[in-house]
């Protein structure tokens, strides 16, 4: 089948809608389609370049269209939909309301994916033009919570042959053979101590001051914060310093391909998520969110932390994660030496972690989509 892929995410960049986008790009290519990625002009990149900073082995084609800012990509929609269908595409997948509503006006197929309800001050209306309109339509959202809002807050039934809930994913087989937490700091050049790993965003919400404080009460450890954009990172950096803690590195931006044997340099993984969590764009997404961290730690094979938090209940459970209250910083502490003293307990929860991961690869989920949307198709 040809697909049109719409995205308004910065390709490339280190965003997580970014990262998303090109994941499911490339399983749907890896499952036989022909795929085309269109994306606002900010910069471009040859395919070496997407595929090391994604982790990606199978090429499809990317495009970059040139819009006008205030415009709020309107006219990119515009452009991306002629474009897509000059190409002949059978299909248009987007992530983009704008496009999906042109679309569907136009009784095109399309597949709506959404990570948060509809927002801004035109988003509701969208997505009631997109749901209205004629053309067949699918749409994906990555949590049952999100779905179950978006249909009581917009007052409708989303059939279920036209809903698809798509948790993120990973790639299974990037993660088959890593070495032990022991070979994979010697590979990374880390001191062999016992380590605690965080891997994502510095953003609002996803628990650095809760890190910041289990790093000050476990001296004796080694904690590693992978990820973070240059400008969130530095902040913390200089905080490390003024308070003389030194068991805490911070790599800033790992590329796809190298994030697994930093993951599989660690112990024990973490996710100290607060009560309230800012995504890229604001807002908050605490009882929606569905970090892409959570199916790479399950495939690492590694034990988890992770806050309490309902939605997260979805994919992990205490037999592949071990919960803490959100924001409490003793409580995390006190997880984290019982799981120290407790290498069975650990060993127990790293084995169903990633034998659950098998579940949420990326090519699995694609093929859930292909499958309802060729039913919807010859409906």
């Amino acid at each position: 089948m040809k697909i049109a892929c719409i995205t308004t995410s910065h390709i490339p960049s280190n965003t997580a809608n970014s990262i998303q986008a090109m994941k499911v790009c490339h399983a749907l290519s890896q499952l036989g389609n022909d795929i085309q990625l269109w994306a606002p002009h900010y910069q471009t990149a040859q395919w070496q370049t997407l595929a090391e900073k994604y982790g990606l082995s199978k090429p499809f084609q990317v495009s970059w269209l040139k819009f006008t800012p205030g415009l709020k990509q309107y006219d990119f929609a515009i452009k991306s939909y002629r474009a897509a269908m000059q190409w002949g595409a059978q299909l248009i997948y987007t992530w983009t309301l704008q496009v999906a509503s042109i679309a569907s006006l136009c009784k095109k197929p399309v597949a709506l994916e959404l990570h948060d309800y509809p927002t801004g001050h035109l988003g509701p209306t969208l997505f009631r033009i997109f749901m209205q309109a004629p053309g067949k339509k699918l749409v994906l959202t990555t949590t049952h919570a999100l779905a179950q809002g978006i249909q009581q807050k917009f007052n409708m039934t989303i059939p279920n042959n036209s809903l698809q809930i798509a948790p993120n994913g990973t790639d299974p087989e990037r993660y088959a053979d890593l070495p032990s937490s022991k070979i994979a700091r010697r590979k990374l050049k880390l001191k062999d101590k016992f380590t605690v790993a965080y891997t994502g965003h510095f953003y609002r919400g996803r628990g650095i001051e809760i890190l910041l404080g289990i790093a000050r009460s476990l001296t004796n450890l080694q904690f590693l914060w992978i990820g973070g954009r240059d400008e969130d990172v530095a902040p913390w950096q200089e905080k490390l310093a003024q308070e003389k803690i030194n068991n805490v590195i911070i790599t800033g931006f790992i590329e796809n391909t190298r994030l697994p044997l930093y993951q599989a340099a660690a112990d024990l993984l973490v996710m100290p998520y607060e009560r309230e969590i800012s995504g890229s764009s604001g807002g908050n997404i605490v009882k929606v969110i569905n970090p892409m961290k959570m199916f790479d730690y399950l495939a690492s094979g590694r034990p988890i932390i992770a806050s309490d938090i309902p939605v997260f209940h979805e994919i992990l459970n205490e037999k592949n994660a071990f919960f803490c209250p959100p924001e409490d910083v003793k409580a995390w502490v006190s997880a984290i030496l019982f799981l120290l003293d407790n290498p069975q307990k650990r060993k127990m929860l790293a084995r169903q972690a990633r034998e659950d991961a098998q579940r949420y690869s990326w090519k699995s989920r694609s093929q859930i989509t292909l499958a309802k949307l060729d039913n919807l198709l010859k409906s």
